[in-house]
């Protein structure tokens, strides 16, 4: 009898013990007084003291999950499974703000630092998470997950890519190393599949005039490509297997990073290996998808001399063997028709700065190459014995090399209550060098030159209230293959009329010189023979007149942050470069590069983004644009063929979207979507006659999920798995044979690809 008055005296004590939760709310280190801390799922909480501690009593003994809230962050939520007779657990928060997510310091906009939302040049931003999250293997793979940025593929043989930004063709996109224009021409041809994603911390975009700041080409916009810098301590090695109907694709990279206790030195190194084989879309036994072979390694140095000084160094070799054409077992020139080039790039630059004045002003002194080394092999087996016999005595093997030095001073001065607004002042000027070689002497082919470019730059930033900021400056530059030295200003303005809500409007006038660019150094199989372009002696420089209207709007709440950006765009080229043809000769089809008499180009940008704790995130956006001549341009020599005033493979729509789940750190699926609208193609059937296609639009659906596991406290195992293209939307009518059109080429980059993956490291 006694025990049972004991138990039932002691019941309700034991059912009434309790365990108590204690902690700290912060924000970057700083206390967040008054959080809300509830425990899920019942009617327990509080809030957090002025120090931001908090404490808080629970009765539940088995899994737990604390979560904290606090107006204009997001919250925070953390799961534990309390063990038997513990009493006390400690668990603290670090809020992130919410417009910090969207407000992520950028450079490339002003060439100095400066927040998203405090630019008033538009910049956007894909970081290495949104890279890894739509497997992109390149940078070419990264870039159309961008609102107004277009990669497509215009060989069938070797798969050469270019950007299109807002509707303007690979020649009027500046890509930028780590802020230097050091993508030469011949890199553009293959170099956005050249750099592997691992390689990349991130990537800034800027669209439009509001660039021409860079100089020459900057026309559509910039890319700037900013590799991995070391932080911390860290190291992740990583491989994927990618599967193409049947065609394999290994891939093999490794990060790692090293950073002293002082924090004041540093490195980082990388590797990128990918071995592709070729793939056949229509049983023709030719390919459509090219062998690949890269080998990619680089590195990046940081030492700060002293507090106020930092010296930083880029190093890296890209390697990349390609092959496209007949499928055999065979040297390039006995094949019936192939393509084979075999690239050594190596790209450098080492950047100086030092700030004085009480931190008020910086010197930056910069130099930056890029050299790149290629043979390469274009041609088609003859039919007759006597151009057979030529053929074997001269086969059309080539060497290209390419040289490209900058290097600038940049100077930057803040001036405090300038007419009661900060102003910085930059004032830069650099020299740019491109020494293009490109040569096959089977076809009487060579581009042998130099260009050289002295650039003048002044700008001012200034923000002349809370609510108003207005950048404005100018740049002046003297091109050996331009007379005269070309202006060219631009101004931008941003106006905040709430809290939440920004508007920008900027005009800005850029220019591109009269030399090779991109699609200009490739050589395209054409009806039997090849086609080549080559460059009129008259061609003046091309001139620009851009702009634009935004307006962006970000609500942060206390779960989520959504906004939306709607954005219109306007271009004006003057003297604009077509390609006109100029007839046959003994190897096939000519096109020389003239002025017309102008072309318009503008349209209209629509971006939307959510994020709601971390757990969903999307993003999207679309472009609806129209690039015309003013006057109709001729194409093909072909009396039947129409002339055109609308730009060729451009379509008028084109957009991408991205929707994230990651219900914990462990688990992520990713889906994205990238639609391009229908656009016009030319079709060269034969020598002397083509046609126009007007190609159907395509939508790319893609899927990706990983999971995380915690070996140690320090070492993670991730698993990925996922598909490309997964409705297989890629272009059914190829030509056949080792006649066909090349160029003739549209749709998705690849046909429906499956991958795996595996990485094993730590902070990745």
């Amino acid at each position: 009898m006694k025990n049972w008055i004991a138990f039932f005296t002691l019941f309700p004590v034991l059912c009434s013990s309790q365990i108590i939760f204690k902690g700290n709310v912060t924000s970057n280190g700083e206390a967040l007084p008054f959080a809300s801390v509830v425990i899920k799922g019942t009617n327990s909480g509080t809030t957090s003291d002025t120090e931001g501690n908090y404490t808080l009593e629970s009765e539940q003994k088995n899994k737990t999950t604390l979560k904290v809230s606090f107006t204009g962050y997001l919250s925070q939520t953390k799961t534990i499974f309390i063990v038997p007779n513990q009493e006390e657990i400690i668990l603290n928060f670090d809020l992130k703000e919410a417009s910090e997510v969207l407000n992520q310091v950028t450079v490339t906009g002003t060439r100095t630092d400066k927040r998203q939302t405090e630019n008033p040049v538009i910049v956007n931003v894909i970081n290495s998470v949104k890279l890894n999250d739509v497997q992109a293997c390149n940078l070419s793979e990264g870039l159309k997950f961008q609102t107004g940025l277009r990669v497509e593929t215009d060989c069938q043989t070797c798969n050469y890519t270019q950007l299109r930004m807002n509707g303007l063709g690979g020649g009027y996109s500046q890509i930028l190393i780590n802020g230097r224009p050091i993508f030469s021409p011949l890199t553009g041809l293959y170099g956005l599949e050249q750099v592997p994603t691992n390689m990349i911390d991130r990537i800034e975009v800027v669209r439009g005039g509001g660039s021409a700041l860079y100089g020459s080409s900057a026309i559509g916009g910039t890319v700037n490509v900013i590799t991995k810098i070391p932080k911390k301590n860290t190291h992740a090695f990583g491989y994927s297997y990618l599967n193409t109907k049947g065609t394999d694709d290994h891939i093999f990279s490794g990060n790692a990073s090293f950073v002293n206790e002082e924090v004041d030195k540093g490195f980082s190194i990388f590797f990128n290996k990918r071995d592709r084989g070729l793939y056949d879309a229509n049983g023709d036994n030719f390919s459509e998808l090219p062998q690949l072979k890269n080998l990619s390694f680089g590195t990046n140095i940081f030492f700060l001399p002293t507090e106020n000084q930092k010296v930083e160094i880029n190093l890296s070799k890209m390697y990349e063997y390609r092959y496209g054409g007949e499928m055999v077992d065979k040297v390039p020139h006995l094949t019936l028709q192939s393509e084979e080039r075999t690239h050594h790039v190596y790209v450098g630059n080492i950047d100086y700065q030092v700030n004085f004045n009480d931190d008020r002003s910086s010197l930056i002194t910069y130099l930056a190459g890029q050299y790149t080394d290629r043979e390469h092999y274009t041609g088609i087996f003859p039919d007759t014995p006597e151009d057979t016999e030529v053929h074997l005595a001269n086969p059309p093997y080539g060497t290209s090399v390419t040289k490209t030095l900058q290097g600038g001073v940049q100077l930057n001065h803040k001036v405090e209550n300038f007419f009661q607004g900060n102003n910085v002042f930059t004032l830069g000027t650099e020299y740019i060098l491109d020494d293009v070689l490109d040569e096959i002497t089977a076809y009487n082919y060579n581009i042998d030159q130099v260009t050289k470019n002295i650039g003048v730059f002044v700008q001012s930033d200034w923000e002349l209230t809370k609510k108003v900021n207005m950048l404005a400056g100018i740049r002046f530059d003297k091109h050996n293959l331009v007379s005269k030295i070309l202006a060219s200003p631009r101004i931008s303005f941003l106006y905040k009329p709430f809290e939440k809500t920004q508007l920008r409007a900027t005009w800005g006038t850029g220019f591109r010189a009269p030399q090779a660019f991109d699609a200009d150094l490739h050589i395209a199989f054409a009806g039997g023979g090849i086609s080549r372009i080559s460059l009129a002696d008259d061609l003046e420089s091309e001139r620009s007149n851009s702009m634009s209207l935004s307006l962006n709007y970000d609500k942060p709440t206390e779960h989520a942050v959504y906004g939306f950006t709607i954005e219109g765009f306007y271009t004006q080229l003057k003297d604009a470069f077509y390609l006109h043809p100029i007839g046959e000769d003994a190897y096939g089809s000519r096109f020389e590069k003239r002025n017309g008499d102008g072309a318009t180009v503008k349209g209209i940008t629509l971006e939307t983004r959510w994020n709601y704790d971390r757990i969903f995130q999307l993003e999207a956006g679309y472009t609806m644009q129209s690039s015309l001549f003013e006057t109709a341009v001729e194409n093909f020599d072909d009396p039947n063929l129409a002339l055109k005033r609308n730009f060729l493979r451009t379509p008028n729509s084109y957009g991408y979207a991205t929707l994230t789940f990651s219900p914990n750190k462990k688990f992520r699926t990713t889906m994205n979507i990238v639609q391009t609208g229908s656009m016009d193609v030319l079709h060269i059937l034969s020598e002397n006659t083509a046609t126009y296609f007007t190609s159907p639009s395509f939508t790319e659906f893609g899927l990706k999920s990983s999971y995380v596991l915690n070996l140690n406290k320090s070492e993670k195992l991730e698993f990925s798995g996922g598909v490309k293209n997964l409705f297989d939307a890629y272009q059914n009518d190829f030509d056949r044979g080792k006649d066909r059109d090349s160029n003739f080429i549209y749709g998705p980059a690849i046909p429906r690809t499956f991958f795996i993956g595996l990485k094993i490291g730590s902070n990745f």
